[in-house]
């Protein structure tokens, strides 16, 4: 079989196929054969239908259209491993099929076209020596205190009070009923009371940003048992567009103040909210675990400062199979993660979305894929490569996170964590052999982040700013 080899854009190669006529008479008869043991005419067994009638019921070009397709599959699987090619997806015939077809004399030689992707090889310019600002992250000198005030605000007691006023900082019990008010010399709209916007002994936190603006601070200085109309504007913003932007007045009722008595900070407290026994090891803990994540995420700074900076060192073509098959575990991944969460799949992935969600993907699946080549080709070039103790104890440690590690792939698995080590390993090369600036956070623009799936059937939650003690 001739085989002729043609370089194509978008990795791929062009091959041009001359089959040979024994070949092509070989299919034809292969397909009659195989015809013949299957099809069922009435007053023919199976299996013993004559040739002449078998052509004659079943079409000549339907027979040739089925001898044409198994020669196309068969000569290209032969061409690329004759020429010893490494290809990517499946092949594509370029030449018309019909034409093939109709052009098909078994006991004739054919020819026909086709194209296979192949593994995309990367040309990178100089890439040692980059320059590149990232931010440096230091820890919040006030989290460690905000865990300990969260952890205490989780055990509070509430004592009833009754010789003072509301204030801040309260737990209110409190009745209210909201209503419309005019509006610049218009009449009040119905229905005037505001639906959902009432309740009864309802307990309220006092913090200045909890509900509309002006509730809080209305209840601040009111006595037990006190009524009190209070005139309020809620937010241009507010969700429920018919009062969204609208004057609007409260009438409450304070029924019962109380007040918050946060247990002491000592080393029975460390030992209740943590796996401490002292409140001094509980709070070196803490300040050391944010010393931690403040310095893993200046390292993913440099590190993505870094991927940046190399990414306009690449040139490369990417076939469009391994860009949709990257599509399609990056939404596979994704589809996992929101399961887990707990979302109907069949609504988030519907028909209509899932060509969106493709093409939303297909920026950061390229991305990637230019990262993971350029990585790969200067871990080549710098034998950077990890060897086999580090990439074991890698997976031993992962294998103790999960609950049946007897589940997991361990190929699969190998893989991943190999090319983890050895992403970690030129990364750090670049590093050693480039100029990382440190700079204040904040201090650069933030890269665009790529686009989430949105699922209808959710509104998104408030970010909490707690940080939870070890437990």
């Amino acid at each position: 079989m001739k085989v002729t080899q043609e370089k194509l854009p978008a990795s791929q190669v062009g091959l041009e196929i001359e089959v040979p006529a024994e070949a092509s008479k070989a299919a034809y008869e292969q397909v009659i054969k195989e015809f013949s043991r299957t099809a069922k005419l009435p007053g023919f067994r199976k299996g013993k239908i004559p040739r002449h009638v078998l052509i004659q019921q079943l079409g000549s070009q339907n027979l040739k259209a089925a001898a044409v397709e198994k020669l196309i599959k068969q000569s290209v699987d032969e061409a690329i491993a004759q020429e010893q090619l490494d290809t990517l997806g499946s092949p594509q015939l370029k030449s018309e099929f019909d034409s093939l077809v109709n052009q098909f004399k078994p006991g004739e030689a054919i020819a026909f076209k086709a194209a296979v992707d192949v593994p995309p090889e990367p040309k990178l310019a100089e890439y040692k020596g980059l320059s590149v600002k990232a931010e440096e992250i230091k820890p919040d000198p006030e989290a460690v205190n905000e865990v300990l005030k969260s952890e205490q605000e989780k055990r509070v007691t509430l004592i009833p009070i009754e010789d003072r006023p509301c204030q801040l900082g309260d737990v209110a019990v409190v009745d209210f009923v909201g209503r419309r008010v005019a509006k610049d010399g218009e009449e009040v709209p119905e229905p005037a009371e505001i639906p959902g916007a009432s309740a009864t002994d309802f307990q309220v936190e006092m913090e200045s940003d909890r509900f509309i603006p002006g509730f809080i601070d209305g209840i601040v200085g009111m006595e037990q048992g006190q009524t009190k109309t209070i005139a309020v504007k809620f937010p241009d913003e507010y969700p429920q567009e018919d009062i969204a932007g609208q004057p609007a007045e409260f009438e409450i009722t304070l029924k019962e103040i109380k007040e918050k008595e946060l247990p002491e900070l000592d080393d029975e407290f460390a030992e209740e909210v943590s796996e401490f026994e002292t409140l001094e090891a509980l709070t070196t803990s803490l300040t050391e675990r944010f010393a931690k994540e403040a310095e893993d995420k200046t390292k993913s700074n440099k590190q993505q400062a870094l991927v940046k900076a190399l990414l306009e060192k690449v040139e490369v073509e990417l076939p469009e199979s391994l860009i949709e098959d990257t599509v399609t575990q990056q939404l596979t991944q994704m589809a996992m993660q929101l399961s887990n969460q707990g979302m109907d799949m069949n609504k988030v992935f519907t028909p209509e979305q899932i060509p969106r969600f493709r093409q939303n993907a297909r920026p950061e699946a390229i991305k990637a894929i230019r990262e993971s080549l350029a990585i790969a080709e200067i871990a080549k070039q710098q034998s950077l490569q990890a060897d086999e103790s580090e990439i074991q104890a890698k997976m031993d440690d992962v294998l103790k996170t999960v609950e049946d590690p007897k589940e997991i792939n361990r190929d699969r698995l190998q893989e991943i964590v190999t090319e983890d080590l050895n992403r970690e390993k030129v990364l750090e090369w670049l590093e050693a052999n480039g100029t990382v600036e440190l700079v204040a956070e904040g201090s650069l623009n933030s890269e665009e982040t790529s686009p989430e799936i949105e699922n209808p059937e959710t509104q998104p939650e408030a970010e909490s700013s707690e940080i939870n003690a070890p437990s």
